[in-house]
């Protein structure tokens, strides 16, 4: 595969010929490099067939670990999920866009290949002008951290062009250096931290009990 093509997408909304040519390559089942509020990340789109798999393939991450999905807010992340408890719903208002990961009740009919774990999803919206863009435009996509599993991520697209191959596109918005998101387990009424990241737990807990 070639090179992956470097898209400046700098601003606030970003450049729209960037985000269309993201889009575009998502829908051709093809990995995009994506600037977050924490990390760069790998997107791709998880209706596609093959798109998962390619995914998984350019990260070596294993299937056995499902692959997160950026939403573009509260209504999109809804339409993905059953059963959400009224703690999850309040944690979505208090910390999105935001960089917390919240795994919920995936809904059983969801087509979307994300890995093995059919059970749940884990849901993040972003606070950066780039997914969020590229979420309107496409719907929800499936992500990962800009590396080889299990190591650092990147924070800059020159880096995560020279540290993996098998991408389309990189969309450049600079450095991204932030803290990797906060995951809680929100499956049931009661939220169990899973990772702490960027948000803390201790502003996490008295939301959950509110």
């Amino acid at each position: 595969m070639a090179a992956a093509r470097v898209v400046p997408a700098l601003g606030d909304p970003p450049p729209a010929d960037a985000i269309a040519a993201a889009a575009e390559a998502l829908r051709e089942g093809d990995i995009v490099g994506v600037p977050t509020d924490t990390v760069y990340g790998l997107a791709a789109d998880p209706w596609h067939t093959g798109a998962a798999d390619r995914l998984f393939q350019v990260k070596g991450r294993p299937r056995s670990v499902e692959l997160p999905v950026l939403v573009s807010g509260e209504d999109q992340a809804l339409s993905l999920v059953t059963g959400v408890p009224d703690a999850a719903l309040r944690l979505m208002k208090a910390f999105w866009p935001g960089a917390l990961t919240l795994v919920l009740p995936r809904r059983p009919d969801l087509t979307a290949d994300l890995g093995d774990d059919d059970e749940t999803i884990g849901l993040r919206c972003p606070a950066h002008s780039v997914p969020l863009a590229l979420c309107r435009e496409v719907g929800p996509v499936a992500t990962t951290s800009a590396n080889r599993h299990g190591q650092q991520p990147v924070t800059n697209a020159s880096a995560l062009i020279a540290t993996l191959s098998g991408i389309a596109i990189v969309l450049d918005a600079g450095e991204c250096a932030g803290q990797p998101s906060t995951v809680v387990d929100a499956t049931g009424e009661t939220p169990r931290l899973l990772r702490e990241g960027a948000v803390s737990w201790g502003d996490i807990l008295p939301v959950t009990r509110t």
